[in-house]
């Protein structure tokens, strides 16, 4: 990494250590080093993992309030879900401050921070990145399932993708919440994609 790149992550840190609370500034650093883990696992761009991880978050210090009235400001769009679950904002939000305040202007990135809560369908390999590494990173201690998940992110990140929606569906809906659409179309979507792909591993080996 060069002198440049090594001051643009210092100075960025410094800045969300001011904005965000200790446990979120300690989070965030948490999964920018995951997310770098999982780059070189899997021949992802260092940088771009470790600039997603770090600002994935950069927008989860607005309460409710402030999230739907600055998605509404900077018109960016709110379903009627988020309406309802404005948490679901913070990643909205968090794409357009990273690249308004932050000056990030890769795509990639941009989307990684986007979805890095609810995923999508057809998720980029860095959005899967990131997905992860925000669920898994050292500081989570409380999710079900979360040392198979580990491994199994460093084995088969789709089917650590797929073992992350399938913990986080459970709660919400033993908890009575609310399940976005987004989230649930994006773990249909990896759902059969993984068992096709299973249907054609099958079939290659019955030839």
């Amino acid at each position: 990494m060069d002198k440049s790149t090594r001051k643009e992550f210092a100075d960025i840190r410094s800045r969300l250590k001011d904005v965000l609370k200790k446990s979120r500034y300690e989070h965030t650093l948490g999964v920018e080093f995951t997310s770098a883990a999982l780059a070189m696992r899997y021949g992802v761009d260092l940088y771009k993992a470790r600039m997603a991880g770090l600002l994935h978050d950069c927008a989860k210090n607005f309460t409710d309030e402030k999230l739907l009235e600055l998605c509404k400001k900077y018109k960016l769009g709110i379903s009627e879900a988020e309406k309802r679950i404005p948490y679901l904002l913070h990643g909205k939000l968090g794409a357009y401050l990273a690249k308004k305040e932050y000056k990030i202007k890769d795509t990639e990135i941009l989307n990684a921070i986007e979805f890095h809560t609810t995923g999508r369908e057809n998720m980029s390999m860095l959005e899967k990145i990131i997905f992860t590494a925000d669920y898994i990173e050292p500081g989570r201690d409380k999710a079900p399932n979360l040392a198979k998940i580990r491994k199994m992110a460093f084995e088969d990140i789709d089917k650590a993708v797929l073992m992350i929606f399938d913990d986080t569906i459970s709660y919400i809906l033993s908890n009575n919440q609310e399940l976005d659409s987004v989230t649930l179309n994006a773990y249909n979507y990896l759902k059969n994609e993984l068992e096709l792909k299973k249907k054609e591993e099958r079939s290659i080996y019955d030839i």
